[in-house]
């Protein structure tokens, strides 16, 4: 049975506080840092843990403290790495296998993001904050951390935005900073504001969740084993703590999960001849479905809740729709995730012509089973016009010749 993680993310996620939710699941501090002396760095840094309160709730602190070099008679933090210089580290440490793995593709997709922003290719990118002593301690030891506890899928939250500026080594930069911007985007992650407005997602934690994680929003079904509580460095208006849930899959998996943003506005004073229009433009957009439900609106006036279903990426596409097609002044937005079952197009031959069927399945070979057959309604629309037969005639005769056939 699969060992499942949960990162959750109420106030964010960095580096550290991976390794403090690591810790505090079970992963011993003494394991970390005898595989993170292999990378050669040892005297850049030290490694230590203690609990703490953050709201009156007990965490685990992970401190990562970076040694300072005395040049000039100024303190300095070690050099900057380039990406080559930080895989070469990795490669000759003879790390576990998936732990090394993980870390080269955690500081890739960093490089990529990095990239991305100062618009120069990965192996050039020279890491500033992220490719410091202890970013490279952060992410190889939260993987070298999830190695050992055996975990074969990881999921994480949805991610709160934080606010504001922060100081790097480019200046003064909005929140979220680019980098982090970047990598959300590489996987659609759903994000939201919580209020707060701080750096909450650091580059460092961005990019482990997004390189790591299968999947981004509600937990997994899963028998709950343990909890990891890894604590931030600041005290905010709500518990600083990255929760690490950890258990096992329940149950085999009978349809896919997926991310989906749903969009919805009361309507009252639109002519019922335009919602047809607006339904055909937001498909035209990428709309999934769209729908509306009679309600009644304040004064006891009529009205329609008009709702629309589309992948994140879609939003601003089908709100454009929306307010140019529709007398709407303000959209809701929710972000959910919707099981599916896997679907597969076929095609049926009838004595009137083709007409494809949508077949719905669950389970994977060789145990999947049907659960759903049906004859596409634009094909069966199509051969009743042309054959001068009842629609539903047609689309009996492609069942028939489905269920025929197999």
């Amino acid at each position: 049975m699969k060992k499942l993680a949960y990162l959750e993310c109420q106030t964010g996620i960095a580096g550290d506080m991976c390794l403090g939710a690591l810790v505090d699941a079970g992963v011993p501090l003494e394991y970390l840092s005898k595989q993170l002396k292999k990378l050669g760095i040892e005297r850049e840094y030290s490694l230590w843990a203690e609990k703490v309160c953050r709201n009156g709730q007990v965490a685990t602190k992970v401190h990562v403290d970076v040694y300072t070099e005395q040049r000039n008679g100024h303190d300095h933090h070690h050099r900057a790495r380039h990406l080559p210089e930080i895989e070469q580290l990795i490669q000759a440490a003879s790390l576990p296998p998936r732990a090394a793995e993980w870390s080269l593709k955690v500081f890739r997709q960093l490089a990529i993001a990095e990239g991305a922003v100062h618009g120069i290719a990965p192996q050039k990118v020279h890491f500033h904050e992220v490719g410091a002593t202890d970013a490279i301690v952060d992410i190889v030891g939260t993987c070298l951390g999830l190695d050992w506890l055996g975990i074969d899928e990881l999921h994480c939250s949805a991610m709160p935005t934080g606010g504001g500026t922060v100081k790097a080594a480019h200046g003064i930069l909005p929140v979220p900073v680019p980098a982090v911007m970047r990598l959300w985007e590489s996987r659609q992650v759903p994000v939201y504001s919580n209020g707060i407005d701080k750096e909450l997602v650091t580059p460092t934690g961005a990019a482990i969740a997004v390189t790591l994680a299968t999947h981004f929003g509600a937990p997994p079904a899963m028998s709950l084993e343990r909890i990891g509580l890894g604590a931030g460095s600041r005290d905010l208006p709500i518990p600083n703590i990255l929760r690490l849930w950890l258990g096992r899959l329940l149950g085999t998996p009978s349809t896919n999960q997926e991310t989906i943003s749903v969009l919805e506005t009361q309507i009252d004073d639109l002519s019922p001849q335009a919602i047809g229009y607006v339904f055909e433009e937001l498909f035209k957009v990428g709309a999934l479905d769209v729908f509306t439900v009679a309600i009644g609106m304040k004064k006891s006036r009529p009205g329609i809740l008009l709702t629309v279903i589309c992948y994140p990426e879609k939003v601003s596409a089908c709100e454009a729709v929306l307010f140019r097609e529709t007398t709407t002044l303000g959209i809701r937005h929710l972000t959910q995730q919707r099981s599916i079952l896997k679907r597969e197009i076929r095609e049926v031959d009838t004595i009137f012509g083709t007409v494809r069927v949508k077949v719905a399945t669950q389970g994977n070979e060789p145990e999947k089973t049907i659960l759903n057959v049906q004859p596409e309604y634009e094909d069966c629309a199509e051969l009743a016009r042309n054959s001068n037969q009842p629609w539903h005639v047609i689309h009996q005769m492609a069942l028939a010749a489905w269920y025929g056939h197999s």
